[in-house]
């Protein structure tokens, strides 16, 4: 245990001094399930947590197709001009094979990935509906301890069960294409009540009208939506990825939202609600994991699988008995 606790503040200062080969064994650390490395990873987030909370944390999601990875180069190269340090955490879909990233957001963001001020961390979903990791917030603090000012998460794009991010993030960010039909649809209700800003992507090669169209109708919708505590209202841009068109408002437009929340003392309420978010997450994730490990369990849960095949008992009477 002792020379465990030695490696852990070994890997602790490597991290804090800038190693970004350090960080990548430390995100990997706390992606870990096995129970040794559990105990390890959260030694680790203590010891780094004093220096933490420095960074904008901001997560971008958006159906596929919308240009999550294009946007995210574009805008990294803008904040990477501007002095910022970049940290770049891609959730890509898992193989429902090998529990792996499939899409490898190195790929798709040449320029970016080659830049010494910034870090993109491609993990796999591992199945998770809620378009983040089983520990994305843990990766975002050791992000912030390696120097990173700036954390953008980039989620899946799975559709409406794209809401967890928002609990992660200063500021969420939706993604959307003009034209696509969704304009005056329900369909996006659920993330447009969280969205902090809406950007109309691909507003290029003729599809300017298009997306100004569409930027009109966003607005219309958003005065719809129930107001956010705060008070804030939020914007709806236009921009071309490939062009680098309407980057830089994206950017004023966080800077601005951010003023906003600490001016309304609404900043360090988010934060608060960012860890208290993580503890019931990792606490429902941990008791589910207990339950099942259960030798008896899952015998039981076994008989009680083929009680319901034989149509003796409903699923319903099988969860009171699991239960009990």
């Amino acid at each position: 245990m002792i020379q465990r606790d030695i490696s852990v503040a070994a890997l602790a200062e490597a991290l804090t001094g800038g190693d970004r080969a350090a960080l990548g064994r430390a995100i990997t650390l706390v992606e870990s399930r096995k129970e040794e490395d559990k105990a390890r990873a959260s030694l680790l987030v203590d010891h780094i947590l004093p220096q933490t909370g420095k960074s904008v944390r901001i997560g971008i999601t958006g159906v596929p197709g919308v240009g999550k990875s294009t946007f995210i180069e574009s805008f990294g190269m803008y904040l990477l001009s501007q002095g910022k340090k970049l940290a770049v955490l891609a959730i890509d879909p898992s193989s429902s094979i090998t529990r792996g990233s499939i899409l490898g957001d190195k790929t798709r963001m040449e320029q970016l990935s080659v830049q010494s001020n910034a870090f993109i961390r491609p993990s796999a979903s591992g199945g998770s509906l809620g378009g983040v990791t089983y520990k994305t917030y843990e990766s975002v603090l050791l992000c912030e301890a390696a120097g990173f000012d700036v954390v953008l998460i980039e989620t899946v794009g799975v559709g409406q069960s794209e809401t967890e991010v928002s609990h992660l993030c200063d500021f969420f960010l939706l993604l959307m294409l003009a034209g696509a039909g969704d304009e005056l649809q329900g369909i996006k209700r659920g993330i447009m009540e969280l969205a902090d800003g809406i950007a109309i992507t691909k507003a290029d090669s003729g599809n300017e009208v298009k997306a100004d169209m569409a930027k009109m109708e966003y607005k219309r919708a958003l005065h719809f939506l129930p107001a956010s505590e705060s008070g804030w209202i939020p914007e709806v841009k236009t921009v071309s990825s490939t062009e680098r068109k309407g980057i830089t408002e994206i950017w004023e437009m966080i800077t601005r939202f951010e003023r906003h929340q600490q001016a309304k003392g609404f900043f360090a309420k988010r934060r608060n609600d960012q860890q208290i978010f993580t503890f019931h997450r990792l606490l429902q994730e941990e008791l589910k994991n207990r339950f099942f490990r259960e030798e008896s369990i899952r015998q039981k849960m076994t008989l009680m699988e083929q009680s319901i095949l034989k149509g003796t008992i409903s699923p319903y009477s099988a969860l009171k008995q699991m239960l009990s």
